[in-house]
Parts: C-alpha cells; sequence; structure tokens
C-alpha cells in the first residue's frame, strides 16, 4: 500500500508541477502584454521581401464542404501574380478530388498562379504531402494554411518584414474563429485556443523561449526548413518536430499575436477528441524524439526546462487519470498523503486563472462575469473529461505503438443554422464514452464517500472530475443519438421521395 500512497503522492506533485507552469505562463504575459507588439522597421533588407518568391501549400484531404473557401482566400492574397505560387496538395479519395479540380482550373483561366499536385500515395500523410510539395516549390518562403483556415489578403505584406532578421526561421500569427457561437462545445473551444495564443504564445516569445509553429497560418524561411531535415513524418505532429529542430539547430520562430487568421472549430465532439488524440500522442513522441537532444543542446538551463514542460504537456491527462484512479485505495486507509494533495492542489488554480486572463483580453466587455465563468467551467469540464481520450494518446506515444495521421473532419458550420448531421464526413461515436461515464460514477461515489467521512478538502478536486467525465460523456452520447435520429429521418425522406417519384 506504501508504494500506491507514493505513487499517487509523485502524480500529484507532477500535476502541480504543471499548474505552476501555467501560472508561470499568465504572470509572464499579464508583465509585457501591454508593452507594444515588435513590427518590423521598414529596411533595405525588409524592402527587398517585397520582391521575395513565395510558394502557398495548403494540404487537403477529403475536404469537400471548405477546400473552396480555402482556395478562394487564398488567390485573393495580396501579392505580385508573378511572385506567388500555389499548390493545392490533394491527398484526397472523394469528390474533394473533382471540386479542387474545377476551380484550379477556373483561376487558373483568371491568370492565378495555382497547381492542382496529386502523388501516388498517402506515404507520411501531412508531412509527405507538404514535402512531395517541396520539390516543385519555387518560393524562397513557405507559407501554410490547412483547410479550415480564411488568411486574410494582407497577411503575406505583415508577416514577411520578419524574415528582414536573418535568425529568424519562421513567423507564427494568431489563430482566430469563424464559429465561435456555435454551441457551448465550439466556445469552449474558442476560449482554449485563445488560451495559448493569447497567453502561452506571447508568453514563450517575450521570454524568448521555445516557440512552436502550430501546423497553419504561418510561414518558413526555405533555407531554413532546409538545413534541419525538412518534414518528417515519424511523429503526428510534424510542425512541433520541425519546430524544435530548427530551434535547436540556432533558428528562431517569432508570433505575432496581431495577425489574427480564422479557422472552423470542430462542431462534434468525437472530431473533437481526434483532434486532440493527434496533439497528445504527436507532441509526446516528439519529446521522446527530441527530449534528450533538448537537455545535450548549448542552451540555458531555464529554456530547456520551459520547453520540457512545453513538450510533455499534454502528460498532465495522464497524470490526472492516475490521480483519480489511485483515490480510492489511498482514502480507504486515510493516508496522509491527501493533506499534502490539498497543499499541492492550489496550483490548480494556474489553469483557470490562464483562461480567466485570456477572456479579460479576447471577450468583449459587454460579456457579463456569470458567462464568463460559465464558459471557463465548461472548459475546465471539457478538459478534465479529456483525460481518458488523452491518457491512451500518451500510452501509445510512450509505448511506440503507430497509428495512422486522421484528419479532424470539417462541415462549414459557421452559425448555429447549419447542418452537418447528415455529412458523411461525420465520426462514429468512440469508445472512450463509456469509460468516461463510468469514471463520472467513480467520481461521484468518490465524492459522497469523502463528504462522509469529513475529507471536505477533496470536494472541488473530486467535483471537477464528477462533472468533466459526466459532461463528456452526455455530449457523446447525445451527439449519437442526435445523428442516429437524423440519418433515420433522411432515410425515410430518401424512400418517401423515392416511392412518390
Amino acid at each position: 500500500m506504501l508504494f500506491i500512497e507514493i505513487i499517487y503522492f509523485l502524480s500529484t506533485a507532477l500535476l502541480a508541477v504543471y499548474g505552476i507552469h501555467a501560472l508561470f505562463n499568465t504572470v509572464v504575459y499579464l508583465r509585457n502584454r501591454d508593452k507594444p507588439a515588435a513590427k518590423t522597421t521598414t529596411t533595405p533588407e525588409s524592402e527587398a521581401l517585397d520582391l521575395a518568391f513565395v510558394t502557398v501549400q495548403l494540404p487537403v484531404y477529403n475536404e469537400r464542404h471548405v477546400v473552396n473557401r480555402l482556395i478562394e482566400a487564398v488567390a485573393h492574397l495580396d501579392w505580385p501574380a508573378d511572385r506567388l505560387q500555389i499548390q493545392v496538395l490533394d491527398d484526397s479519395s472523394d469528390d474533394t478530388v473533382q471540386m479542387v479540380a474545377e476551380v484550379v482550373a477556373r483561376l487558373r483561366r483568371n491568370g492565378t498562379r495555382i497547381e492542382h499536385v496529386r502523388r501516388p500515395d498517402r506515404v507520411g500523410y501531412k508531412a509527405g504531402a507538404l514535402t512531395y510539395g517541396m520539390q516543385t516549390a519555387k518560393g524562397e518562403y513557405i507559407a501554410i494554411f490547412d483547410a479550415d483556415f480564411v488568411p486574410p489578403p494582407d497577411f503575406l505584406h505583415r508577416t514577411l518584414p520578419s524574415f528582414s532578421d536573418p535568425a529568424i526561421g519562421c513567423v507564427q500569427t494568431r489563430w482566430g474563429h469563424l464559429n465561435p457561437e456555435v454551441s457551448h462545445l465550439t466556445r469552449a473551444q474558442a476560449l482554449g485556443i485563445d488560451g495559448h495564443f493569447t497567453v502561452e504564445q506571447h508568453a514563450r516569445n517575450s521570454l524568448g523561449a521555445f516557440l512552436n509553429f502550430n501546423g497553419t497560418a504561418g510561414i518558413w524561411r526555405r533555407s531554413c526548413m532546409e538545413q534541419v531535415g525538412g518534414w518528417q513524418g515519424d511523429t503526428l505532429t510534424e510542425d512541433l518536430d520541425l519546430s524544435y529542430r530548427a530551434q535547436l539547430q540556432g533558428w528562431r520562430i517569432t508570433y505575432l499575436p496581431y495577425i489574427e487568421v480564422p479557422a472552423e472549430l470542430p462542431v462534434q465532439i468525437d472530431a473533437f477528441k481526434r483532434q486532440q488524440f493527434r496533439w497528445a500522442k504527436g507532441s509526446i513522441q516528439t519529446a521522446k524524439k527530441l527530449g534528450i537532444s533538448l537537455w545535450r543542446a548549448p542552451q540555458p538551463l531555464w529554456r530547456k526546462a520551459l520547453g520540457t514542460l512545453h513538450l510533455t504537456g499534454y502528460l498532465a491527462h495522464f497524470l490526472m487519470l492516475l490521480n483519480l484512479v489511485l483515490l480510492l485505495p489511498v482514502m480507504f486507509i486515510r493516508s496522509p498523503f491527501l493533506w499534502l494533495t490539498g497543499v499541492f492542489s492550489v496550483a490548480a488554480i494556474g489553469p483557470p486563472l490562464l483562461y480567466w486572463v485570456t477572456m479579460q483580453t479576447r471577450l468583449p466587455a459587454s460579456v457579463s462575469k456569470t458567462t464568463r465563468l460559465a464558459r471557463l467551467g465548461i472548459l475546465v469540464a471539457m478538459g478534465t473529461g479529456l483525460a481518458i481520450n488523452n491518457t491512451k494518446a500518451v500510452l501509445e506515444a510512450l509505448t511506440g505503438r503507430e497509428s495512422a495521421f486522421k484528419r479532424t473532419p470539417k462541415f462549414a458550420v459557421t452559425n448555429k443554422g447549419s447542418a452537418w448531421q447528415t455529412s458523411s464526413y461525420t465520426l462514429p461515436r468512440g469508445p472512450t464514452a463509456w469509460l468516461e461515464l463510468v469514471l463520472a460514477i467513480y467520481a461521484v461515489s468518490l465524492l459522497i464517500y469523502g463528504l462522509s467521512v469529513g475529507m471536505w478538502w477533496m470536494f472541488l478536486w473530486l467535483m471537477m472530475y464528477a462533472s468533466g467525465f459526466s459532461y463528456m460523456a452526455y455530449l457523446s452520447f447525445a451527439q449519437a443519438f442526435q445523428l442516429n435520429a437524423t440519418r433515420s429521418t433522411h432515410r425515410l425522406s430518401s424512400i418517401v421521395s423515392s416511392e412518390n417519384s
């Protein structure tokens, strides 16, 4: 039993470290947020960038709902036509191929320099597609946009001046949102992403810590990419991998928070889980791949430590789940470690505070405190409820289990009235929903037991688990029921129409 107590103590202590890391990023952001954003001044070098040749790469795979929106937005980028090349790197296996072919043909007739690039297989997934495109890319700078993004026309004019600093290898901009008010799920996701870009990326950039290119809405210096080995498909987060390899070889990544590129948020809970799974597994794969190199690099200790916490951030979900599972035996024997856990739990204020500060920056003043608290509560519940999904991802990464790169389906849902349930891209309910339901019941049982024996300091901790797993299970089952009902109605309507005809 002592072994279980020690593991419980260690998991809680490590979890507190990640909470303190969130607090640290928040404090750094608050100290630097009022400083004017560093905007590149006009120099002969920056003026020369107006003549730079840029290749824009658009990796897509089965994106019939959003691919036209993406291509049209990129075609309207304000950059001289003779110095702009657009590559649609299309790995699709459905009617997206025909849609891309048609819009590319139309744009080419109108003078746009755009190519529809197909390859014989999907080896390497997104990393493979980007690498394949590099074989025919002519640009000195490579901009990348995923299918769900809509870049503004002035994107290149506002980002390229940063490359007047020869040490800059990559520029990342801030993600915005096309559909943040569609549902509670999209509101929570918007807040979570805003927390990363508003506080975390801003804090890291201010400190000169390791940053990451987020896979889209950014632009790379080609010579940097080639020097550090280019895209590699041995992790599910090829963007994070390339970012760290570049910085470990002396290049810098800069973040421009004043440039926003909006994107579509997943409206289906299982699509969101798939996205989180890929990010969690890929980040731990990257930590395994580059962790030793990071600590051997001639970098300050603080930079190595912050980089490690950055790469391993998704371990927090594994630690949360381990903490909950071990809580029953620890509570049953009245372990003294329970009191220490209460002390460590103070660090749990870190993530909620980070997102509260984010709301103060991103939400209009007209949004009431009650609404803000509700949004924060849903985000905390959702983050806790992801523990099973992301723990599976973490364990697969740690044990070296391979898995395919599975894209996050998008449905072009930008308002509450948009329908997505009849799309063939919808995902079935994942098996984790049942485990989430079981753990919700388990957490409620522990809560009742803890209160009955006077362990009142466990109340908020257990409430977070109970509400988190309950919320995730509810969303999974509710959307599955909605999908089945919609499809049944659709089939019935098809039968009636067929009989009438």
